[in-house]
């Protein structure tokens, strides 16, 4: 905590005992820090204020002194040794060492530059000022506003000026004495000025490192809003484009079949039910997942997302639909993790879904699904129109190839979770095939070199459907 961090300077009763006892926490280090924080916003504003208060503040402490002669006519013995100039050659002396102090933040360099001059001029004459303080400032000012590379001439110059001072004072004083004193001033200018450049350019770093990570926070905000909009996008697109091509395939098929045989139309319309009841049962979870108030204890529980043991209802809605599917398995499917089973679902989903809206009613589904070492495999062909005993027609090959919709990058981006490939083109004996490959290694056995990002087991009762870059309607 730092005495920045204050919003009722006179009530520290309101901290902890261990921090209302800090130093920086008593109502006077408060003050102060208030009072700093106002005059640096006061001196951003209006600058030339504080550069003409310290060139008063200079004035009245060190060149008053030397225009106010002893009334009682004694002289020291210091002041022999030195010359004594009218006072407006005096005046001119001091104005040059303290008027250059009003550019000293803007032109460092030159404000020293000047002062030193002038310095070395009064020393040729043999004149002592008290005003020769300015140096010192100009010192400080350069060395907390200007180039360090100017740092080391601007040292010498000083020790050299000063050094002329110590040999022109009376032999009563020590020159090694004179010289460590005003060395020692040397010292403390630079060290000072040093300290504060340090702490001002630490204090920059920290602001720009909390504003950088603010934008990183945002963009990781925004980042992960994209990415949840995407994410529902993709469920939509998987759960309404499905369930609307079974829906519009049995409606077809309902209504041709009403005036020949009724039972039929009936069953198409039962099953028209069954498959909107289960769409807006999908629709229902998804949404209740991004809800932001938490459930309540007598809220109903939410349905897991489906798996690969879901596949099964899946292949018997499309043969509703009137398409004949074949659904194999093998290798151990049960044990994989919940994100696989869903982007293997979701897959196959697409696939059938795809199958159904440009293969028609009347053609044969085969879907197989197996698990071989570290690779689940899943493969849909379907026989295109009329079962297979026509060629795909134009309107069958140009649905999926000429106009990829945004199911099969859905399936792509799925996929490539898992480090994953998808294809799809034309069969060579006819109809469409769709093959998706997974890979199942551990994450912690993936090389580095190959990106690959596989979800953690979830409970059975969240969304497990891991992010996406794009998704859409078919």
């Amino acid at each position: 905590m730092s005495i920045d961090d204050t919003a009722h300077p006179g009530a520290p009763s309101d901290l902890p005992l261990a921090e209302a006892e800090l130093p920086w926490n008593h109502p006077l280090a408060r003050g102060l820090s208030r009072l700093g924080r106002r005059l640096k916003q006061g001196d951003r504003k209006h600058p030339w204020v504080l550069d003409t208060g310290v060139i008063v503040v200079v004035a009245l402490m060190f060149c008053v002194p030397d225009l106010v002669h002893d009334d009682d006519g004694r002289r020291r013995a210091f002041d022999t040794q030195v010359t004594h100039l009218p006072w407006p050659v005096t005046v001119a002396l001091q104005a040059g060492l303290v008027l250059p102090l009003l550019w000293r933040r803007r032109r460092p360099s030159l404000a020293f530059a000047v002062i030193a001059a002038v310095l070395f001029l009064q020393v040729a004459l043999g004149v002592w000022l008290r005003a020769d303080v300015a140096l010192l400032i100009a010192l400080y000012s350069l060395v907390l506003h200007g180039q360090l590379r100017r740092l080391p001439v601007a040292c010498a110059v000083t020790a050299a000026a000063l050094g002329l001072v110590a040999l022109r004072l009376p032999s009563a004083v020590s020159v090694l004495d004179a010289l460590f004193f005003l060395f020692s001033t040397i010292t403390a200018a630079v060290a000072l000025g040093l300290a504060v450049r340090i702490r001002r350019a630490q204090l920059a770093v920290l602001r720009d490192r909390a504003t950088r990570l603010e934008i990183e926070r945002d963009q990781r905000s925004k980042l992960a809003a994209a990415a949840e909009r995407t994410r529902v996008a993709r469920e939509m697109h998987d759960i309404v484009g499905h369930n609307l091509s079974v829906i519009i395939t049995l409606a077809d098929g309902g209504a041709y079949a009403t005036d020949i045989a009724p039972e039929r139309g009936k069953q198409a319309l039962l099953l028209i039910g069954d498959t909107g009841r289960q769409a807006l049962g999908e629709l229902r979870r998804m949404l209740g997942v991004l809800r932001e108030q938490t459930q309540t204890p007598a809220a109903p529980r939410l349905s897991p997302q489906p798996g690969i043991a879901d596949i099964d209802a899946l292949c018997a809605r499309i043969r509703a639909a009137g398409p004949q599917v074949v659904y194999r398995t093998g290798g151990e499917l049960d044990t994989l993790d919940r994100g696989v089973q869903l982007t293997v679902y979701r897959i196959a989903q697409e696939a059938l879904t795809n199958a159904l809206k440009h293969a028609g009613h009347d053609t044969r589904v085969e879907l197989a699904v197996g698990v071989k070492d570290t690779r689940l495999h899943i493969d849909v062909h379907d026989t295109g129109r009329d079962g297979g005993t026509v060629p795909p027609g134009p309107s069958q090959e140009a649905g999926p190839s000429q106009e990829e919709g945004h199911g099969l990058a859905g399936m792509r981006e799925r996929a490539a979770l898992y480090n994953g490939t998808v294809t799809a083109g034309p069969a060579p004996g006819g109809g469409w095939t769709v093959r998706a490959t997974l890979d199942l290694t551990p994450l912690a056995e993936i090389p580095a070199e190959i990106p690959a990002e596989i979800p953690a087991e979830t409970p059975a009762e969240t969304d497990v459907t891991p992010p996406a870059a794009t998704g859409g309607a078919v």
